[in-house]
Formats: structure tokens, C-alpha cells, sequence
């Protein structure tokens, strides 16, 4: 082969190289007949991942929980099987979950190291990307409701402790003596720690057994085709500095679009904050053509635990598929997408 005739060959390759092939093209026509398929009225929901396991749970409250869980899945389903918004379903199920004192949310939300429950929450609309949360809030009864109205009756996105609370009472939301959040046993939770810290077995930021699980969220699909999601929390048992963790953060715990999926994250949130979770499995899915449980896992089970995070999330797309991955010994969670069938699951040997 001549010089001329090597110079030829090496034009057309680099020129063939640069064409899009078929294979991408059809990538493309496939995510977006993905992104506009509608899949049956779903729920899923979660009520914390964490440090839970049979023998610390007991039959007892083991029982317990999955009974709260089923009730949430009945009120939010039954919301949407008479035709309500995505969004109605997701309120309903998380003050289902809010007003229990199994979770760390509403009643039973965690205490602070002050003794409080600080109170943070947030909901995201996929239809229009539409988001309101609130953060630090003591006295409004239902903070996802609270986050909604930011949402629908303010032109902003959050609002934190006094200034959620004046909008909370100016608008009409249930506000409550910060006594109603109180529970012996979170607040006991918060005394183990405190003496724990005083006798120097651990630090402010080290693990403890029952210091942060409980948040509870809800993804929602309606009949239109249209997803929700939503996340509420009291964050972390011994909590200092006004800290507040990814809960209240649209696209780190909470975050919607109808494109892709809808997320509610639950875990240690700075690491969510940090790796902005929620979005990210959104974007995976459209910018790496990735399915939901595809980039579901890689986020939680290899991204998240490459950084040192520990937690989970539940994630519905538009076709109706679900995704819970978790990293912890346990989640509780559950789903429910048709009328006569309502699963949940506590543990990680379950599925």
C-alpha cells in the first residue's frame, strides 16, 4: 500500500467513525418510547433503613410495623384508585405515617441534643418539577403538609423553622403544642447517646444503633401517568447546630420527573447531600439510558458505599416499575399497584 492509497483508508475510517451508529440511534427512540409509556396506579413506601434486624425488633413490634405499613399503602392506593393526584397520595400516606410513633417522623420523630424534635419534610411534583419543603419546624402538626402548601401557596421552594411556621399559621396548617411529637421512647434514645458521649464511648458523629432510622417517604403513579414523591423526618437522634439533613433537600432526599423517576431517600444524610442521590438515579436514567433498578443500585450500593454513606431509597418510574435497594441490614418498606395485593418488607433476606 502506497502512501496515498494509507492516507485514503485513514480519511474514510476517521469520517465513519464520527457518523452515529444505528445502535446509538435506537438507543435514543427507545428511552424516549420509555419515558412516554404509562404503567398502573402504583405506591411504594419506605420507613427507614438502618441497624434493624429480628432479634432488636422482636415479633412484637415487628408485627406492628408492617400493620402501620399496609394501613399507609391502603390510604394512599385508595387515594389513587378513586382517581386523586399522585401527589394527594403521597400527603395522605406520610401523615398515615407521621401521626405513628413507630417512625422517626411527626410523632416519634428523634430529639436534638437540646431536647426537640426539629421537623423537616419535602414533595416534588414530576408533571412540572414543582417542589416545596420546610426544615427545623417544632409546632406544625404535618410537615408534608406544610411542604405541599410551601409548594402550592408561596413562590418558593423551602422555608426554615420560624418563617415556615408564620407561613404555616397564616395559611391555616394544624399547629400543635411541640409536646405532641414527644415519645419515651425517642427520647430515652437521646439519653443513651448524651450518657454515651459523656463516658467518651463515642462521638457526636459515631453510629449508634437507633440514632437516625424512621424517616419515612412515598413515591406515587396515578392514572395520568403523572409521579410525586415525598419524604418526612425528625433526622438524627442528638442532632446539633440547626443541622438539617437531606430530607428537606430537593434532589438529595426527595426529588420527581415524570421523564425518568421518582425518588425518597432515607439514611445518613450528609452523604445524600453530598451525592445529590435522588437526582442522581434520575440522571443515570436519562443521560446513561440506564432502567430504574439499573441505576438504583449503582447509586446506593456501590456509589454510596464507595463514599462511606449507609441508607436507602424507594424509586417508581412511569411504567409502574418499582426499585428499593438499601445498604443496611434493614428497610421498611412496601408497595402496592394493584387493589387486592399489598406487600411489605422489614428485612434485607426478604424480597
Amino acid at each position: 500500500m502506497n502512501k496515498t492509497h494509507y492516507l485514503i483508508c485513514l480519511a474514510i475510517l476517521l469520517l465513519s467513525s464520527c457518523k452515529p451508529s444505528n445502535d446509538t440511534k435506537k438507543t435514543e427512540t427507545n428511552y424516549k418510547e420509555q419515558a412516554i409509556e404509562k404503567g398502573p396506579i402504583t405506591l411504594v413506601i419506605h420507613g427507614g433503613a438502618g441497624n434493624i434486624n429480628r432479634e432488636a425488633l422482636g415479633p412484637e413490634r415487628d408485627s406492628l410495623y408492617r400493620a402501620k405499613l399496609k394501613e399507609a399503602l391502603e390510604v394512599g392506593y385508595d387515594k389513587l384508585s378513586r382517581g386523586g393526584s399522585a401527589m394527594d397520595a403521597v400527603v395522605a400516606t406520610i401523615q398515615t405515617m407521621e401521626a405513628s410513633p413507630l417512625f422517626n417522623a411527626g410523632v416519634g420523630a428523634v430529639f436534638t441534643n437540646e431536647g426537640k424534635n426539629e421537623l423537616d419534610a419535602s414533595v416534588m411534583n414530576g408533571k412540572d418539577k414543582m417542589a416545596g419543603a420546610v426544615a427545623g419546624v417544632t409546632t406544625i402538626k404535618s410537615p408534608i403538609a406544610a411542604a405541599k402548601a410551601v409548594m402550592d401557596k408561596s413562590p418558593h421552594v423551602m422555608m426554615a423553622r420560624d418563617g415556615a411556621e408564620q407561613f404555616a399559621k397564616e395559611i391555616g396548617l394544624e399547629m400543635v403544642d411541640p409536646s405532641y411529637f414527644y415519645t419515651e421512647r425517642r427520647f430515652k434514645s437521646l439519653e443513651r447517646v448524651r450518657e454515651a458521649e459523656r463516658k467518651k464511648e463515642l462521638s457526636y458523629l459515631e453510629k449508634y444503633p437507633d440514632w437516625k432510622y424512621g424517616t419515612v417517604g412515598c413515591v406515587a403513579l396515578d392514572k395520568d401517568g403523572n409521579i410525586a414523591a415525598g419524604t418526612s423526618t425528625g433526622g438524627m437522634t442528638n442532632k446539633k447546630y440547626g443541622r438539617i439533613g437531606d430530607s428537606p433537600v430537593i434532589a438529595a432526599g426527595t426529588y420527581a420527573d415524570n421523564a425518568t423517576c421518582g425518588v425518597s431517600a432515607t439514611g445518613h444524610g450528609e452523604f445524600f447531600i453530598r451525592n445529590v442521590v435522588a437526582y442522581d438515579i434520575a440522571a443515570k436514567m436519562k443521560y446513561l439510558n440506564l432502567n430504574l433498578d439499573e441505576a438504583a443500585d449503582k447509586v446506593i450500593n456501590e456509589e454510596l458505599v464507595e463514599f462511606g454513606g449507609d441508607g436507602g431509597i424507594i424509586a417508581l418510574d412511569r411504567a409502574g416499575n418499582i426499585s428499593m435497594p438499601f445498604n443496611t441490614s434493614g428497610m421498611f418498606r412496601g408497595y402496592k399497584n394493584t387493589a387486592d395485593d399489598t406487600r411489605v418488607f422489614i428485612y434485607n433476606d426478604e424480597e
